[in-house]
């Protein structure tokens, strides 16, 4: 009996794969559609021509261009924080030894479990005395750190032997010294699996800006195409076009860091 060329796993996930693209396929070609392809019953699928009606809409009607701006602004300085902040907290729990540290790195995972409803208010009401509500500030303070990425650095680093920073402090090298030459080139997957989950959530983060912005020129994407819906109407061609302009970006990202992404998820499950 002859082997199969890929694997029988495959047989199952394709299927499953275009299950999830064809909505992704749907909406792009739904840019393409003319308002009226868009409104008839019953619906099309196919358009009929490329049409650039919603773009063409979206580039005159809106600050669509300032919203794309805002939110790589966003995002970027989220990823940046999130590889500092997190990496070097995650090293601090798994290497440095200090009084409390079980206790503390508890607490610190513990506050996954909060809802960000709670939190809401409290932080609102925080960044309205310091001065940053209505601000782009007021989007990416919150995303500067996070338990999930403390969490997974710390368990990436518990996976490296722990015999190579000995040599390295043999041959006179500091812990920080350590940490940047020996311990970050080695998290690179890591890292990067940290940046894509992170740019994910700030791009995709709608809840937060709507309460904290005000100015439709500081507005975000998410909530930029969300000012698209209203209760008795719907522009459905510019809602499309903007959403094909909000998600290719994150799809070239994970492309980029695909390989990393997978070696990660290999590494972190080896040690607890």
């Amino acid at each position: 009996m002859r082997r199969l060329p890929f694997s029988p796993w495959h047989l199952l996930l394709m299927p499953l794969a275009l299950l999830f693209v064809l909505p992704l396929v749907q909406m792009v070609l739904t840019s393409f559609m003319s308002a009226g392809e868009i409104n008839r019953f019953p619906p099309r699928f196919i358009p009929s021509g490329i049409h650039l009606d919603g773009y063409r809409a979206l580039l005159s009607e809106s600050h669509i261009v300032r919203w794309f701006f805002n939110t790589v602004l966003v995002s970027g300085v989220s990823v940046i924080g999130h590889l500092v902040l997190c990496s070097t907290a995650g090293y601090g729990f798994a290497r440095l030894r200090f009084v409390g540290r079980g206790v503390a790195f508890v607490a610190v995972v513990a506050t996954v479990m909060i809802p960000i409803q709670l939190l809401m208010i409290p932080t609102y009401l925080m960044f309205a005395k310091i001065g940053i509500v209505d601000t782009l500030a007021a989007a990416f303070v919150p995303w500067l750190a996070s338990a999930f990425g403390i969490f997974l650095m710390r368990q990436f680093f518990l996976s490296l032997p722990v015999e190579l920073e000995e040599a390295a402090r043999l041959d006179g090298c500091g812990p920080f010294g350590t940490f940047v030459r020996i311990v970050l080139p080695l998290a690179r997957p890591a890292l990067a699996t940290l940046a894509v989950f992170t740019l994910l959530s700030s791009w995709n983060d709608l809840l937060w800006p709507l309460v904290a912005i005000n100015d439709d020129t500081r507005f975000t994407l998410q909530v930029g195409l969300a000012s698209f819906q209203g209760t008795r109407r719907t522009e459905w061609s510019q809602l499309m076009a903007g959403n094909v302009i909000a998600t290719m970006p994150l799809i070239l990202a994970f492309l980029v860091a695909q390989r990393r992404f997978v070696a990660t998820m290999r590494f972190t499950g080896l040690k607890g």
